[in-house]
């Protein structure tokens, strides 16, 4: 019985208890308090939601590491503030997740204000219906992006679309919109159409009223004086009624036939002490009648006429807008990010390293008596930079000095001494770290320092120390020198340059000239020859491997510079941006021969090469173009694997300002390429020092590999192109004996002998009559384009040797017999 007792009493206290913990949430406070956090919780995911717009390319990386301090979120609210608006954005609802901070907002006003817990539910049911069916909805307008619809309205709308088809669904999501307005707002159709008959007649009562007031206005004006009633018997009445000036009012006919209205007046009384009498008097409009002289007249006066303050190019943009040079191809799209490979290039730091590094710089130093005052890294993809500074009255020098000691001490690679550093009162000390890190081009295209770049031709090269994307304009370089040992990142460089452009520039806006000796680099461009590359009017492939092609090329694009500054002459302006600009606006007349002009850049890989088979002829064009060819827009990317001073010659070095410089065998090929040395320090896999006059910055290349540039040529070959490549002028070779007009005595001593050999072997060649007659490459060509002119071999055919058309020795003689007679 105790027992019982004892744990009645239990349970009566904790009964007790219980209602004391719960009855808290039910006041005042509680629900105060909770109201607040709600409103403050609905602002916070509002800013969130905003800058997720803005940021979520920058956030990706940052969704799987919410618990990495060295990664920083973009979004204003941080980690929690982008995964919150990736999760209801992305993954849910899209732009309509705004609804959810919004009901957040309300609920916690309804918390405020005591409103019941039922109508907090129904709010939350038509708001849930609202986000679905604009999530369906931008699902249904933007089909290829999840952004503004989110994964559920962009996966619904992809189930429907594949049943009911895409009319269908149009048809449903209007049903669903008329239903939730019916439903929720209790409209109907009748209640519809008595608003729009109501309006309607309120309408008409308010123009009617107008009327009415008009012609108490009009009657008002046109009485000049009061009107008095007299009569003979003052006694009886005590009025006077005087109509000598009561004018007559012209009323409109529509008026007089169809409204009869009554007009009430202030009549004048005779003064009388004893009797004051108002009496109204009633006019009907029908019994007024207008004095044919008192009947006005409008006059007109005719108006100067207008004068036109637009040109013909003012109405022509008026009328059709501004020229658009990427309309032709209104539907490109641009490769997407997902054809770049992403790579994980979070930086790893080791402080044990750091901290040793540090130790062994500061002890070397130390031992040659070079006291240091500060130190401080900054860790890059590749190198990390120890700014030191010295103690007072220590000499750069004797630091610079001390390179090769520093890297014995460090065991790295090779360092690099930056002393001092521009802009900075501290020296450099560049070393290699123990782990590198993969600078995917994924992540420097898809920057925004790339993205919202407003350069005119903008390339994304990589990423400096500080670990920042690396972006510079080919238009204001305004051509670029490549050189670097083979193996050390040069041909992944020339993709990187042009998968930049390609991820930023419409066919019609750019064309390149691809040179590519080796036949294998620039190959898998072959398949954007239609969007994106320029060739000459005869050539078959527009990526040139031969020689020959080269030479004529280079001259071609001369041609087509001295043509292009034709335009700029006549259009009175002075560069390619004005040209365009003017020509945007229709100011340039396509009658008078001005068109759009794109950018042109010639890429040209190993031009070593070149140089050893065509020398002059190749250096000659290229030294022109550079000189000359800025302000029309054709830019030159020159690489080179030797940067000897017989290939870079000073004529070339003194037009490209802008260098890259990946890693060189010597001092002397550094110095060459960069008329400084570092760039034999350079560690290899793209690391790279780039400058353009100023200072040099090292930059780690950006790695795009073979299968990337196949996807994006892929992507970009499989869209509608242009019926053909840009076409060159064409060029005829001064020197060429391709005129059948040569006159004999003109030809080369070895005439006759050089056609023997060809007809002997069968075979038109210029090296075959380079190897049998000792001769140069010119020379032998000279003599093959007088053998072709001599009908003797058929004409040029790419790589392929000339066809022969003398089949024998003894028509040979006859032709060349013929010739004389003639």
């Amino acid at each position: 019985m105790a027992k019982r007792i004892q744990s009645t009493k239990k349970t009566t206290i904790s009964s007790d208890k219980k209602p004391s913990v719960f009855s808290f949430l039910k006041t005042r406070q509680a629900q105060t308090i909770l109201g607040s956090f709600l409103i403050l919780f609905s602002l916070f995911l509002a800013i969130a939601f905003i800058s997720f717009f803005f940021n979520w390319q920058e956030d990706q990386s940052t969704l799987t590491k919410l618990t990495d301090k060295t990664v920083r979120s973009e979004n204003l609210l941080g980690k929690i503030g982008a995964n919150l608006s990736h999760f209801f954005i992305y993954k849910g609802f899209g732009i309509a997740a705004f609804i959810i901070a919004f009901q957040v907002f309300l609920t916690g006003m309804y918390s405020l204000i005591q409103k019941k817990l039922a109508k907090i539910i129904i709010s939350w049911n038509w708001a849930l219906l609202a986000m679905l069916w604009i999530s369906i909805t931008f699902g249904f307008l933007h089909k290829k992006y999840a952004l503004f619809s989110g994964i559920i309205g962009f996966e619904i709308n992809d189930f429907l679309q594949a049943f009911i088809g895409k009319t269908g669904l149009a048809i449903v999501l209007a049903f669903f919109f008329i239903a939730y307005i019916v439903i929720k707002y209790k409209v109907t159709f009748d209640q519809f159409i008595e608003k729009i008959k109501q309006r309607r007649a309120e309408k008409e009562a308010k123009e009617l009223e107008k009327a009415e007031n008009g012609i108490v206005e009009d009657v008002k004006t046109e009485t000049t004086k009061p009107i008095t009633v007299s009569s003979n018997k003052k006694e009886k009445s005590g009025v006077e009624l005087s109509l000598e000036n009561l004018k007559p009012t012209i009323a409109k006919h529509s008026d007089v036939t169809n409204k009869k209205e009554e007009l009430t007046l202030k009549i004048e009384k005779e003064p009388k002490p004893e009797l004051k009498v108002e009496q109204p008097i009633t006019i009907n409009k029908e019994e007024t009648v207008a004095d044919i002289n008192d009947i006005g007249i409008d006059i007109a006066i005719g108006r100067e006429e207008e004068h036109s303050t637009q040109n013909l190019s003012d109405k022509l943009v008026k009328d059709f807008g501004e020229f658009d040079p990427t309309l032709e191809l209104g539907n490109f799209k641009f490769p997407t990010f997902n054809l770049l490979k992403e790579y994980n290039e979070t930086i790893s730091i080791d402080p044990e390293e750091l901290e040793a590094n540090k130790d062994r710089i500061v002890e070397t130093l130390k031992n040659y008596k070079i006291g240091i005052a500060e130190i401080k890294a900054t860790v890059g993809p590749t190198i990390t930079l120890y700014e030191i500074v010295p103690e007072a009255g220590i000499r750069i020098s004797k630091i610079k000095n001390l390179e090769d000691d520093i890297a014995l001490s460090l065991s790295a690679l090779g360092i690099r001494i930056i002393a001092p550093i521009p802009g900075k009162g501290t020296i450099g000390i560049e070393v290699p770290n123990k782990k590198s890190t993969i600078v995917s081009m994924h992540s420097v295209i898809s920057s925004k320092r790339f993205q919202e770049s407003p350069m005119e031709l903008p390339i994304a090269l990589g990423k400096t120390i500080s670990n920042e994307t690396f972006v510079v304009d080919l238009a204001k370089m305004p051509h670029l020198l490549m050189a670097g040992a083979t193996g050390q990142g040069k041909s992944v460089g020339l993709n990187a340059v042009l998968t930049s452009l390609l991820y930023k520039k419409h066919p019609a806006e750019v064309k390149f000239i691809l040179v590519d000796p080796k036949k294998v680099e620039l190959t898998l461009f072959n398949k954007i020859e239609r969007h994106y590359l320029a060739k000459l009017p005869d050539s078959e492939e527009a990526i040139i491997t031969d020689t020959t092609k080269v030479v004529h090329t280079l001259n071609s694009l001369c041609i087509e510079m001295d043509n292009r500054y034709d335009l700029l002459k006549n259009a009175m302006v002075r560069n390619i941006k004005e040209y365009n600009t003017k020509f945007k606006a229709r100011k340039l007349n396509p009658n008078d021969g001005h068109k759009f002009l794109p950018y042109i850049v010639l890429v040209i890989d190993e031009f070593a090469d070149l140089i050893m088979t065509a020398g002059k002829e190749v250096e000659t064009p290229i030294a022109r173009l550079a000189q000359l060819a800025r302000a029309i827009g054709i830019h030159l990317i020159v690489a080179t694997q030797r940067p000897s001073v017989n290939v870079i010659t000073g004529i070339i070095k003194a037009n490209f300002p802008a260098r890259i410089a990946f890693r060189v065998t010597s001092k002397i090929d550094s110095r060459t390429i960069l008329d400084a040395g570092g760039a034999d320090q350079l560690i290899g896999r793209g690391d790279l020092l780039y400058t353009n006059g100023n200072d040099i910055v090292r930059i780690q290349c950006a790695f795009v590999d073979t299968p990337e540039v196949e996807k994006i040529t892929d992507f970009i070959g499989s869209q509608r192109a242009y019926a053909e490549a840009y076409l060159l002028p064409e060029y005829v070779d001064e020197e060429s004996g391709t005129s059948i007009d040569i006159d004999i005595a003109d030809r080369d001593k070895l005439f006759k002998e050089a056609a023997e050999i060809i007809v002997i072997a069968q075979q038109g060649s210029a090296s075959l009559l380079q190897r049998k007659l000792k001769l140069g490459y010119n020379r032998a060509g000279r003599l093959i384009d007088q053998l072709e002119a001599a009908g003797i071999v058929g004409g040029f055919e790419g790589s392929k040797a000339r066809q022969v058309l003398v089949t024998d020795f003894t028509a040979l003689e006859q032709l060349l017999e013929n010739e004389k007679n003639t």
